[in-house]
């Protein structure tokens, strides 16, 4: 079966998008209706494509933090108050040291997470 944790060790970001702009490509045009595996795929590509922008997102929401963007700032960016900006990229901590401590590999290890707290303050 096809997943979006195996497929996130064959694609990037990219080219998780061409795979399924060309599957739902060939959909849309009526060519021969896609395989069950197909149909499956363009699904979990969906899926990582989702996680893949929405980490890229938070790293670009550290880097505007770190170059002295304000939080109502970051918010107004990304179409959003400042409140939910900041509790979004709270979320995305907690779920790195989560990781960390969950595999001792991937997210942040207790220093990582420690500065980006500090990093992305009390939301004011």
């Amino acid at each position: 079966m096809t997943t979006p944790d195996e497929l996130e060790r064959e694609h990037t970001l990219q080219t998780a998008v061409t795979r399924y702009n060309d599957l739902r490509m060939r959909e849309a045009l009526g060519e021969v209706g896609l395989t069950v595996e197909e149909s499956l795929q363009a699904l979990a590509l969906g899926e990582l494509i989702i996680r893949k922008a929405g980490y890229g997102r938070q790293l670009s929401v550290r880097g505007a933090r770190s170059a002295g963007a304000s939080w109502a700032q970051i918010g107004a960016a990304l179409g959003m108050t400042r409140q939910s900006a900041w509790e979004a990229h709270t979320r995305w901590i907690n779920y790195q040291a989560e990781q960390f401590r969950t595999t001792g590999v991937a997210g942040f290890d207790a220093e990582q997470e420690a500065q980006a707290r500090d990093l992305a303050g009390d939301g004011d």
